[in-house]
């Protein structure tokens, strides 16, 4: 079997090519295009053998990954971060980048990170996409609000963007060139209003029939966007052997650091993907004005902190301080930002129980 390394730039795609015994072929880059890609299953397919690959994730990476192996290669996506864990070097370039690859790869260490299938990919992006919409139109309204101020224009009502605050903002007397940005910011907020809408009305025909986001939209703080959105970015519960290892792929988990007597517990890890994690945390968030599960959660941190869930160090502290160090300075959300997860989990089902922490077998 051949072992092939794989450095991904904007322009070039450096390639280490290694025998079974760890002897080098050949070195050399190509376009990291459809034509440079086919250029090198080409240069490579003359040797007659298996081929396996590693490539850095990174932007682009899955694409090389997936006209690779319709070529007929083996390709691995390796963690970045765990490849330089795995092999620091003193000296960096491409071809050193891509040699190390082939050599992991040669030796079976490819630290190599879940890739979803095309379909998963887009119902990601579908998620992916609303959000990036929300987020600009979330910044058009805040630049209308500051014009607003800037010129010493209260605003009588509670919905600007609204109808009677339209009507406001068509006779407000603003001098050019700030009036014409403030018409300019409404109609691209309509715009992207009716582009949302589009994408929410999508994403609840989609989710009717998706074996998750029923059981999701169960939970409380959760609708069909949240419920899309951590579906999607979950893939297949299966990949998970438990619920605390689905847990910790959220970065919902506290940081662990033990050495001898000494047991510190930070914040939030943030490892993961960061949409998951933001849609927990809006769920989290949501539920917070339920005061069924405010009040259930409540005792649940307060029960934390009277057992020894809490550590010693932190006992003089108090109960705010404990639960802003722990990552949250809100009581009701790490007990429900884990509800989600665990709700998913085959055979499980959600209830006001999960809140307190335990899990319903």
């Amino acid at each position: 079997m051949l072992h092939v390394g794989l450095d991904l730039s904007r322009r070039r795609l450096d390639f280490d090519l290694l025998c079974e015994d760890g002897s080098r072929i050949e070195r050399d880059a190509v376009a990291p295009d459809a034509d440079g890609l086919r250029r090198l299953v080409r240069r490579v397919a003359v040797y007659r053998e298996p081929v396996r690959a590693a490539i850095e994730s990174m932007n682009g990476a899955r694409y090389v990954h997936d006209e690779l192996e319709r070529s007929g290669w083996e390709v691995e996506v390796a963690d970045a971060q765990k490849v330089k864990g795995l092999a620091p070097l003193a000296s960096k370039t491409d071809r050193i980048d891509a040699w190390v690859l082939a050599e992991l790869s040669r030796r079976e260490l490819v630290p190599a990170i879940w890739l979803p299938s095309f379909e998963q990919r887009g119902e990601r992006e579908r998620a992916r996409w609303r959000l990036f919409l929300v987020r600009k139109r979330s910044s058009l309204k805040h630049r209308v609000h500051a014009q607003l101020l800037a010129f010493g224009h209260p605003c009588p009502v509670s919905d600007l963007f609204g109808r009677a605050g339209r009507e406001l903002l068509a006779r407000l007397e603003c001098p050019e060139p700030w009036r014409s940005g403030v018409l300019a910011a409404v109609g691209m907020v309509e715009d992207l209003d009716a582009q949302i809408t589009a994408i929410d009305r999508e994403l609840k025909d989609l989710g009717a029939d998706h074996r998750y986001i029923p059981l999701l939209t169960s939970v409380p703080g959760i609708a069909w966007v949240l419920g899309y959105t951590i579906a999607a970015e979950i893939g297949d519960i299966n990949r998970f052997p438990s619920p605390q290892k689905l847990c910790s792929y959220t970065g919902l988990c506290p940081h662990v650091r033990q050495s001898g007597s000494k047991d510190h517990r930070g914040g939030l890890t943030h490892a993961g993907p960061k949409y998951l994690r933001w849609a927990l945390m809006e769920a989290a968030t949501n539920a917070c004005r339920d005061p069924i599960s405010t009040t259930i959660a409540t005792s649940a941190t307060s029960d934390a902190w009277e057992s020894n869930a809490v550590p010693r160090s932190h006992r003089s502290t108090s109960r705010a301080a404990w639960r802003r160090r722990s990552g949250t300075c809100s009581p009701v959300t790490k007990p429900l930002l884990r509800q989600a997860p665990e709700a998913l989990w085959p055979h499980r089902r959600p209830s006001l129980k999960c809140a307190t922490g335990a899990m319903p077998q």
